[in-house]
């Protein structure tokens, strides 16, 4: 499928360091971006799909690093089916597993944590719910697991890991099984804060500057954040990946903005949701994190957004999270609210409000067009111009294409 959106207003990168597209258009092709900015005249009367946006905001779909998957669509925590579909409406096209902890009696012997992890992993290769792409099978760190367990799985596909869950005396006796996670290419996400469920540690800055895991997940808490002090040792005397959390605690997360801020770790910087969870299923979990970030710390809003793109593709390795040629045809299309103060979405951000999501497209392929139905309408107006797509993506159509 070819598509091509037109009269853009403002395109962001995803590149916080360089946000900003000059150009109003954007081409997509075989489910990859294929060209920003100036499209040809050519490429925009052969695509089979044409969108004029109206003058509305483009950014690179956005990444929830921190979802906690099972199987399929549906989140036992919350008894609630069809989540993750929900969350694409929330203009997340990628979903990370920080580990498949709620699956009813999951297994803690060696043999079932491989297996559990395998098999998210693979379920979630094909199953793309409301079209979004899910990163699942996050290993949970237990006693037990060996090095060749890690080389096992790594050579499965599986490629991320947990840590806070554990049965280990000490949070800090994990640290041998990060260091082999990490020898065989596996991401370690662990947990940071205090504990989150019965059965669970808290952890403190100790136990992270000894582990050196990749991400301290929810570093603002999950629910609990550390102490200030702990914070600022985890920000100023690691090279961790700062991962915050709606579901964790604000006034904390509007710290750690500050901190690598003020020291320079803005590359190191991720907003995510950390649900489902106690707090619940959020659909518009990140991007509440991004505008709250926005307008109670006045980093600019093109910035702030980098973390939920750009700086988690980076951080995992991911080909997606920018608008650029080569990228996976992730897009999402956002606006100032109908209604409000503000004339665009980027300023409705730095005043707090909630942009709308006019649109979605993941792989190239439009997920819907026209209005969110977890969001406020647009104030502009998206139009298709031209669709020889044997399906309806008009103003008023919810339309799934998974």
């Amino acid at each position: 499928m070819k598509i091509a959106l037109v009269n853009i207003g403002t395109i962001l990168s995803g590149d916080w360091r360089e946000p900003f597209v000059a150009g109003d258009a954007l081409y997509m092709a075989g489910g990859r971006i294929k060209e920003v900015g100036s499209v040809p005249s050519e490429d925009i009367e052969a695509a089979d799909l044409v969108v004029d946006v109206g003058g509305m905001t483009v950014i690179p779909g956005l990444i929830d690093s921190h979802v906690h998957t099972t199987f399929g669509d549906y989140t036992p925590r919350q008894q609630t089916v069809g989540f993750l579909e929900s969350y694409v409406h929330g203009g997340i096209t990628s979903a990370i597993s920080a580990s498949e902890i709620h699956v009813p009696g999951r297994p803690a012997d060696p043999a079932g944590l491989k297996a559990l992890a395998i098999a998210a992993q693979r379920c979630f290769q094909t199953f793309r719910p409301g079209g979004m792409r899910v990163y699942g099978g996050s290993v949970i760190m237990e006693p037990g697991l060996t090095e060749a367990d890690y080389a096992e799985m790594a050579g499965e596909g599986v490629w991320l890991a947990k840590v806070g869950f554990g049965a280990f005396e000490k949070p800090a006796d994990v640290t041998p099984q990060v260091r082999a996670a990490q020898k065989h290419g596996i991401k370690v996400m662990c947990h940071t804060g205090g504990a989150s469920v019965p059965g669970s540690s808290p952890i403190d800055a100790d136990d992270l500057l000894t582990m050196l895991p990749d991400i301290a997940g929810h570093v603002n808490g999950g629910p609990v954040a550390l102490c200030d002090k702990d914070l600022t040792r985890v920000v100023n005397e690691s090279p961790i990946a700062l991962q915050i959390s709606q579901a964790g605690n604000i006034r904390s997360a509007v710290k750690v903005v500050e901190l690598v801020e003020a020291g320079g770790y803005f590359d190191r910087l991720l907003i995510s949701s950390d649900t489902p969870t106690g707090t619940g299923m959020m659909p518009l979990g990140v991007i509440k994190s991004l505008v709250e970030m926005t307008c109670l710390t006045g980093v600019e809003p093109e910035r702030i957004i980098a973390t939920a793109t750009g700086n988690c593709g980076l951080i995992y390795d991911l080909d997606s999270g920018f608008l650029a040629p080569g990228k996976a045809g992730d897009v999402t299309i956002i606006d100032a609210a109908l209604g409000c103060s503000q004339e665009t979405a980027l300023a409705g951000m730095s005043n707090g409000d909630i942009p709308a999501i006019a649109a979605v497209f993941s792989d190239g392929i439009p997920r819907f067009v026209g209005k969110s139905r977890n969001t406020p309408p647009p104030t502009r107006k998206i139009s298709i111009v031209k669709n020889n797509v044997p399906a309806s993506y008009g103003d008023e159509t919810y339309h799934h294409c998974c």
